[in-house]
């Protein structure tokens, strides 16, 4: 993974499809760049086909560059907790496999306590009803995924999977956290 420029910070998390997570948070206020890959697995360097088959040991992931003067890594967890189901294990929706698991990759300590306390707060709060299966994973290595991935959601929003999947999740978005999208 490449070093944010000063001043910006980035988080790694994976919540099933990247598209979906894409089209969610590239629409926040503070972040400035957004990036699919992968995350988690053996292989250096892995390609979708490699992902797709669950094998790869790899997440869908999703790279955000942000500011934290802008948005606090917590608000990002609070947005990646409201858009896809936490508590789904190696799967979202219709994508099935370890590939689409919950997991947050910390980039730093304080990225891993934020984490670790977010989650404690769901569990206590019993946000869902459902033990939340998110995994936190140190240490992994962001790969990028390949051009074609990026923007997809704005590319084909007309595409069957893009009107079934990622819509509703961005209008949930838009519905929860108006106050964290751009202007």
């Amino acid at each position: 993974m490449t070093t944010p420029p000063d001043g910006l910070a980035q988080a790694v998390l994976a919540g099933g499809c990247f598209w979906c997570l894409e089209a969610a948070f590239e629409r926040l206020r503070g972040v400035s760049a957004v990036k699919s890959g992968y995350a988690g697995g053996q292989r250096p360097n892995p390609t979708y086909e490699q992902v797709c088959t669950g094998t790869s040991g790899h997440a869908e992931v999703l790279n955000i560059t942000y500011d934290p003067k802008q948005i606090a890594y917590r608000d990002l967890l609070e947005v990646f907790f409201t858009i896809h189901d936490p508590t789904q294990l190696n799967r979202q929706g219709p994508d099935v496999g370890s590939q689409y698991r919950s997991a947050i990759f910390p980039q730093t300590p304080e990225q891993e306590a934020d984490a670790l306390a977010v989650i404690g707060e769901l569990d206590r709060d019993s946000v869902y009803d459902l033990p939340i299966v998110t995994t936190i994973e140190r240490g992994a290595t962001f790969w990028p995924a390949e051009s074609n991935h990026d923007r997809y959601y704005r590319r084909h929003p007309f595409q069957p999977y893009c009107l079934a999947v990622i819509a509703p999740k961005v209008a949930k978005l838009r519905a929860k956290h108006a106050d964290k999208l751009r202007d």
